[in-house]
């Protein structure tokens, strides 16, 4: 990500000196020290570089729920949770107190009416037109083919030049890129075609990574502050001003486009009845069933665009880099993979059906375990319209802002057990050798309650073909001696890639 601005630098300065002149010492009974004006702060910027484990050490501490108190009428003040009774009545039992809630549309304003930003009967509409298109036999079809397509034409040649050149590559980039492909082809029915050995930048996709590192920096500054740096263009804010524009010019061209081809299959009586991307099914939506979508709207099918792509690009090329690196530190588990993909007759063609990789349920508790310790998505942010007491006893005020800090979750020792911080697929695998349910409120990775997922199965298929691929023909090796650690961000990518040699796998 890039530098904090010259703004942001003065303030962390000041407060870190504040800090040290007033604070050799931090008391053991208290996490933070809540200092009068400016909170917690001080503190908090001391941890930054380390927020994630910060986090977890507190929440562990702070018996899995933490008030966080920011600077007076800042508006930062944040109850962070991982308790799976809290979580559970967030999402689940009292679902509707708990919204995204009005601040919520401020900091993610770049988002529009998207379905992860709207809230009551808007987001009931968007969810059930997205669960059908999602489900639909047809998209899946669409789906399995272009992941097909991307994996033997985009990613396979590519594995071979590096394995030829014995080049190191970030293979983080390289999944951004394949899931980057993938989706938008999904959503627009276009390849931007961005996976390459020459790595092009796609100004969508650049703006994609600027709009997540803002929305981060908005949670952890001052409303006020981050406001008067996007008034006057200033650091991150103005990236992020550049990213909505980049995000309303691209989507006009693809919409532009896309209206004229529905004309003109509209006028051909002979056009086949070719599987639908994800904005010709939303330009033709049927409004009649659902009354609060507007396909004539080009604002509507911007903001669908961008939904998906972030959706799509971005939590499974997150996924994937983090699987591999576990891979690479436990190679026990590779062993265990390879043989169960011999074991049920995986075929190496490549025309694995979904049925097929069902059937890998080690992979697929390798690939849950693995999110459980990194999930894609790092946070969610509620809110609730009314004043609430939680079941750990916390009382919450109507439009506060309340954290579930997934990353905390799955490595809360109360909650997955003494071995939490440990990378163990088998706990995922029951007696019997079937999967393991797990509930959602433990396991948040693809939401829970009435938002859960819609596109779950399809992002399971979507990985575990990827994973099949590259284990049953080549090797990747880490690169030793470079840090791993999350980039504090909306998405948990890696702060400085990951680094590996690839090699083929002599066949058997």
């Amino acid at each position: 990500m890039a530098s904090i601005s010259l703004l942001d630098a003065s303030i962390a300065i000041i407060c870190f000196l504040f800090f040290h002149f007033f604070f050799f010492k931090k008391p053991h009974d208290q996490v933070f020290r809540n200092w009068p004006v400016i909170g917690m702060i001080p503190g908090f910027l001391m941890v930054l570089h380390r927020i994630y484990n910060f986090g977890v050490e507190t929440l562990e501490i702070s018996h899995l729920t933490f008030l966080f108190k920011g600077p007076w009428f800042a508006g930062m003040d944040m109850l962070f949770t991982v308790d799976p009774a809290n979580i559970h009545y967030i999402l689940s039992s009292n679902f509707s107190n708990y919204t995204k809630g009005a601040d919520f549309k401020e900091v993610f304003d770049v988002f529009g009416e998207m379905i992860f930003s709207s809230d009551s009967e808007l987001w009931k509409n968007q969810r059930k037109a997205a669960q059908f298109m999602l489900n639909h036999h047809e998209f899946q079809k669409l789906s399995m083919s272009a992941t097909r397509t991307k994996l033997y034409d985009g990613l396979v040649p590519l594995f071979n030049q590096y394995c030829e050149e014995e080049k190191v590559v970030d293979l983080q980039q390289v999944f951004q890129r394949f899931t980057f492909d993938t989706t938008f082809f999904l959503v627009t029915g276009s390849d931007p075609k961005s996976l390459s050995i020459e790595m092009p930048e796609v100004e969508y996709a650049k703006a994609l990574d600027d709009l997540g590192e803002g929305i981060f920096y908005r949670h952890i500054k001052p409303k006020f502050l981050w406001k008067l740096q996007n008034r006057f263009g200033l650091g991150q804010e103005k990236r992020m001003t550049e990213a909505d524009a980049t995000f309303d010019r691209v989507s006009a061209k693809y919409i532009s486009a896309k209206r004229e081809e529905i004309r003109s299959r509209a006028l051909d009586h002979h056009s086949n009845g070719e599987s639908e991307d994800l904005l010709t099914s939303h330009i033709k939506l049927d409004t009649t069933k659902y009354e609060l979508l507007n396909p004539s709207d080009d604002k509507f099918l911007r903001d669908t665009i961008l939904a998906f792509n972030l959706a799509g690009r971005d939590t499974m090329s997150s996924a994937l880099s983090w699987f591999f690196w576990l891979l690479s530190e436990n190679p026990q588990v590779v062993t265990k993979i390879r043989k169960e993909i011999i074991n049920k007759n995986i075929s190496k063609d490549g025309r694995n059906g979904q049925e097929n990789l069902e059937k890998l349920v080690y992979l697929h508790a390798a690939l849950y375990e693995s999110m459980r310790l990194y999930p894609p998505v790092a946070f969610q942010r509620k809110s609730p319209i009314k004043p609430d007491l939680l079941p750990s006893g916390h009382k919450v005020k109507a439009n506060s802002v309340i954290i579930i800090f997934l990353y905390g979750l799955g490595r809360m020792r109360a909650v997955w057990g003494e071995d939490a911080t440990e990378f163990k697929p088998e706990r995922w695998v029951s007696e019997t050798g079937g999967l393991r349910h797990a509930p959602s409120f433990k396991f948040l990775s693809f939401n829970a309650g009435p938002r859960t997922c819609p596109g779950k199965q399809l992002a399971m298929t979507l990985m575990k073909t990827v994973v099949v691929e590259i284990l049953q023909n080549y090797d990747i090796k880490v690169i030793k001696g470079q840090k791993i650690e999350p980039e504090p961000g909306l998405i948990l990518h890696m702060k400085h890639g990951l680094k590996v040699t690839i090699t083929k796998r002599c066949s058997a």
